[in-house]
């Protein structure tokens, strides 16, 4: 991996516990982000790993700690606004619109972007009222940049729904980039993917990574590319964290080993 400089903590999170009625998903977890660092969540089956990025993103609301972001705690922060703060998330479940093309699914990440009113584009003429009909031709030519750069262009104007499984995870990190987060959040992102593709989408994430300067969280299930393309990783299991390190350390630490080997209750 290319040498990078890695900046400030960018996301701390702070004694993060979670729970749904009696059963505890996350206990007392603290973990940060520092700029520009590819940081990866691991752990096996059932650790808390997703539920992790849920608290992050908004979408669950921990009963104890804070997270912090460029500075600013939040808690009951919703989905959109933690997005509108610089914070993407792709899923581990695709949730594409299968009947659009790649282009306009990728335009939906623009969403968050668009400022002219909605009265405006809905009556847009060729003098581009309220200057939407400007807008939108920027906000298509940097989903155009997005495809270009996922080499996705022949299949720019194909509905998604007839795209190869490993593309579809491509357009999705598209969507996700077209928010232009500080901070992607990327849950198991080559999961079900042939090693080719798994390849492919190793560049990608160290190409957003490096050329875009996104910061990454990343949770991943393969061993090897954790250990080949992360800065630092820590380690869940039974929703508390047992280690947090370089891939080196975390990857010789007694712990970790006894978790993944299923040896340690």
């Amino acid at each position: 991996m290319s040498k990078k400089k890695i900046g400030d903590v960018i996301l701390d999170v702070k004694n993060i516990s979670l729970r749904f009625g009696g059963v505890k998903a996350l206990t007392d977890i603290s973990l940060d982000v520092r700029e520009h660092e590819v940081r990866s969540i691991i752990g096996p089956n059932g650790a808390g790993k997703s539920s992790m990025l849920n608290c992050i993103n908004g979408v669950y609301m921990p009963q104890e700690g804070t997270i912090t972001f460029k500075g600013k705690s939040f808690k009951h922060q919703t989905s959109r606004e933690v997005a509108e703060m610089g914070v993407a998330r792709t899923f581990q479940n695709l949730a594409l619109f299968k009947g659009m093309s790649v282009i306009d699914n990728i335009m939906t990440g623009r969403n968050l972007r668009i400022k002219s009113s909605l009265l405006s584009q809905a009556f847009r003429n060729p003098f581009g009222i309220g200057g939407a009909q400007k807008e939108e031709e920027q906000h298509r030519a940097f989903v155009e940049h997005i495809i270009d750069f996922l080499e996705i262009q022949p299949f720019r104007k194909t509905p998604v729904g007839q795209l190869p499984y490993g593309l579809q995870k491509r357009v999705d990190l598209g969507r996700a980039l077209a928010m232009e987060p500080q901070v992607l959040l990327l849950d198991e992102p080559m999961a079900g993917m042939n090693v080719e593709e798994k390849q492919d989408m190793c560049r990608f994430i160290l190409d957003v990574n490096d050329e875009f300067g996104t910061t990454i969280v990343l949770i991943e299930h393969d061993m090897g590319v954790v250990m080949d393309i992360s800065d630092r990783v820590v380690v869940l299991d039974y929703g508390k964290k047992i280690a947090d390190g370089t891939p080196d350390e975390v990857l010789h630490n007694e712990e970790v080993i006894k978790a993944y080997l299923g040896t340690s209750h």
